[in-house]
């Protein structure tokens, strides 16, 4: 009603002006009193009537154009009829607006499209010069054989991270979930780092979890073997990562040089990799990022228990799905 009466404010002064002008008039005419007071009351419910009537459109109007706010797809036809002459005016220029942004969300769309089939086919296309890399150091006696062999192993890795990142963006049509068993998808994330164990001479201590939970595999793997990898990466020669559960939660723990306090709250960030990323110039702060949006996808939780030279404990939820053997 407030809003309505400062909206009407002049029509108001307007009509309070016009009674004032008729009331002097009559009196001046020597007419009784009870004919300008009778005058006057006729006046007044005339014009309450009308601005109550006049209300009941205006609130009924604004109600229609509040269920239209925050609207995906909004069409010029949906807005309430116009009253006004500027009104239509106004809808002919929202009207504008809304076609010149379904333009650009639609050459918008086209372009990510674009962007993605071209990464896509980037990343399936450089698989086959790796794949033949690999066959030639399996068939070579170099004696730097060992760290190429590594070196090709990180590149695999990023590029199989390029293809995630890409996945991500439809990641809702890639799901496929069923029952699996936890350890064996943790037994192929140590085989594929064996290698890396084996390098750096760092020890593995593995409790089978022995649990079954439904769950999209390849995308647990992923979040799985991006923890391994970033143990094995930030865990000097010799330490350990440990591999254990508590019931409900998988336990990743290494004996690295640990993540500061201060960036723990952020590790999750898109794009953020703290201290331990300005120190690694090759961190992207890509790779946490997709773990906490991959297992928000799948219905996990992914904690991360850091202090610095005092190793990192990554902790994974399962008990939205879980299930004991």
């Amino acid at each position: 009603m407030k809003a309505y009466l400062k909206d009407k404010i002049k029509l108001i002064w307007i009509i309070l002006g016009f009674l004032f002008i008729q009331t002097v008039t009559l009196a001046l005419y020597g007419y009784e009193l009870n004919a300008v007071v009778y005058v006057l009351l006729l006046c007044f419910i005339f014009v309450t009537v009308t601005l109550l009537v006049d209300y009941a459109y205006y609130r009924r109007k604004k109600i229609q154009l509040q269920e239209l706010e925050g609207k995906q797809g909004l069409e010029i036809t949906e807005f309430p009829k116009e009253n006004e002459p500027y009104e239509k005016e106004y809808q002919k220029i929202i009207d504008l607006l809304i076609k010149e942004k379904n333009e650009l969300e639609y050459v918008l769309s086209n372009n990510i499209t674009e962007s993605n089939d071209y990464f896509t086919m980037w990343v399936h296309q450089i698989k086959t010069p790796i794949a033949a890399m690999r066959l030639l150091l399996q068939t070579s006696d170099q004696e730097d054989k060992a760290e190429l062999e590594e070196q090709l192993f990180k590149i695999e890795q990023y590029v199989d991270m390029v293809l995630q990142y890409i996945r991500m963006k439809e990641s809702n049509r890639d799901f496929v979930f069923e029952t699996i068993e936890c350890d064996n998808v943790l037994k192929q994330a140590i085989r594929k780092y064996s290698k890396s164990f084996i390098r750096k001479k760092i020890n593995l201590q593995y409790e089978p979890v022995e649990l079954s939970i439904v769950t999209d595999e390849k995308w647990l793997s992923f979040v799985i073997e991006q923890i391994l990898s970033n143990a094995i990466k930030y865990t000097p020669e010799g330490g350990t990562i440990t591999i254990t559960h508590d019931w409900k939660v998988l336990i990743i723990k290494d004996t690295g040089i640990g993540i500061s306090k201060e960036d723990i709250p952020r590790i999750f960030e898109k794009g953020f990799t703290g201290y331990n990323g300005r120190t690694d110039k090759k961190s992207t702060g890509i790779g946490l990022y997709l773990c906490k949006s991959v297992c928000d996808k799948l219905g996990h939780t992914i904690k991360i228990e850091s202090s610095i030279s005092e190793g990192t404990i990554v902790k994974i939820g399962l008990d939205s799905y879980l299930t004991k053997q």
